[in-house]
């Protein structure tokens, strides 16, 4: 979606210090086993996992990433004392967009020990040495470091998901490609190599959104021409228009990709979504008066048809060549 060069940050997660409470706490405040059970089932509590719970209110206005992050301090309250969040559980440390990860599991690596501990249904402790330089504490709770769980999640998630991961945190300055190198050639006997090195290659900070992360995937499992993200078209004086989300200038084609996120992020204040499409649309047609080039919006549910929208764009492109273009 064609936008004035501006970016908008994502609203912090909620302050989840203090809040995960202990049967053996609510025990010693002169709750009785009975009525623990009482208060989850009439909704007062919500058990996180087995002896860890949480206030209702709290749990039912958590977003999935917050809920993990509760589910996160609830394993490390029972957990040996040197045990650090890593992978995924890291990652959702960070308030960063996710997608396409399994968010009911807690990981873990025990710092400064190869013993990983016993698993769980939501609990995977790993195995590995995490020395003190691969350790930080963010939001009161010891992880891995930015570019260690950037790698760590490349070992357990597929390629998609993972690049999800890796774009977000470069976008958002918190990882660069040469810190997520070096943690790829200091593991390399680590499962996932062949993800970490698709990832380093499709990976691009300039990408703004979980959309344009799985369209450029898509367009490598598709065969499809890269484009150039971020393209900037400027008027006859070049004075800067738009810039859209995916241009291919030597075919003449650009593509917008649509989500809901833009609808909000991008909005002037006082406006209403018609006059916000309404003015979408003046800029797409100005953008075409500019460049003579062709026009594809894409969103979420084409997605979910790779063949069929990769079909179509190449039926765009093939007829953008007859005309010369």
């Amino acid at each position: 979606m064609m936008r004035p060069v501006r970016t908008t940050p994502f609203h912090p997660s909620q302050d989840l210090a203090a809040l995960v409470r202990l049967r053996s706490d609510l025990r010693a405040e002169g709750l009785s086993d009975n009525q623990i059970t009482r208060l989850v089932r009439s909704g007062v509590l919500h058990r996180v996992r087995h002896g860890t719970y949480v206030a209702g209110d709290v749990w039912n206005r958590c977003s999935v990433e917050d809920r993990h992050r509760l589910l996160a301090r609830g394993v490390l309250a029972r957990a040996h004392p040197s045990t650090v969040l890593t992978h995924v559980s890291s990652v959702a440390e960070r308030d960063i967009p996710m997608w396409g990860l399994n968010m009911a599991v807690v990981h873990t690596t025990r710092g400064q020990s190869d013993r990983a501990g016993r698993h769980a249904s939501d609990w995977t402790p790993h195995r590995g040495v995490l020395a003190d330089e691969d350790i930080e504490v963010v939001n009161g709770v010891p992880v891995s470091t930015t570019a260690r769980a950037a790698f760590e999640v490349l070992t357990v998630a597929a390629v998609e998901p993972a690049l999800v991961v890796v774009n977000r945190l470069l976008h958002a300055s918190r990882l660069t490609l040469p810190a997520l190198a070096e943690q790829v050639g200091r593991h390399q006997r680590w499962p996932g190599s062949l993800t970490a090195d698709l990832v380093l290659r499709l990976a691009d900070p300039r990408l703004e959104s979980v959309g344009e992360d799985r369209f450029i995937y898509l367009v490598y499992r598709q065969g499809l021409p890269r484009p150039e993200p971020q393209f900037e078209v400027f008027d006859e004086s070049g004075n800067l228009v738009a810039r859209v989300d995916f241009a291919w200038p030597e075919l003449g084609v650009f593509l917008e990709f649509d989500g809901r996120e833009k609808y909000t992020r991008y909005r002037l204040p006082g406006e209403t979504l018609e006059d916000y499409l309404m003015r979408e649309k003046e800029r797409a047609e100005l953008v075409c008066l500019l460049t003579g080039w062709t026009c594809l919006r894409i969103s979420w549910s084409d997605l979910l048809r790779p063949e069929l929208l990769a079909s179509r764009i190449r039926g765009v492109m093939a007829a953008r060549a007859r005309r010369g273009a």
